[in-house]
């Protein structure tokens, strides 16, 4: 599956005192990218659980960091699926520094594994067929 991108500001509440993006507020960033990415293919996450019942929930994350990025700056996120199993995923994810509208500097990457629950019990379970479909290229 190829790469899904997703740009993402840094403002204010992203960073610490000296203007700095917070280490963990790459988890957050990641986490837009991967929601508008299955929001790309069809796969709303509240429809998702209101309809199945079910839903994604990270089990996992490795991250390793690069470059800071700082107050102002324009990122681009990006998620790509490097396993696809029935009952959960692992993507990988980049976040880098855009220059004249180009990735230019690596800023952080990391694995995220994401796994299918039942959204009241949080039981693992299997995802269902359509979204196994939606995700298989």
């Amino acid at each position: 599956m190829s790469d899904f991108h997703w740009p993402v500001r840094v403002y204010w509440e992203d960073t610490d005192a000296g203007g700095i993006v917070f280490y963990a507020n790459y988890l957050k960033f990641f986490e837009r990218a991967r929601t508008e990415w299955l929001r790309s293919l069809g796969v709303e996450q509240q429809r998702l659980r209101d309809t199945t019942g079910g839903m994604f929930v990270v089990t996992g994350t490795e991250l390793r960091y690069h470059r800071p990025a700082r107050l102002d700056d324009l990122l681009q996120v990006s998620a790509r699926v490097t396993e696809l199993g029935r009952a959960s995923m692992t993507l990988q994810q980049e976040a880098w520094l855009l220059r004249d509208g180009r990735p230019e500097v690596r800023l952080c990457e990391g694995t995220i594994r994401i796994g299918w629950v039942d959204a009241t019990r949080l039981r693992p379970g299997r995802i269902p067929d359509p979204i196994l479909d939606a995700l298989t290229p």
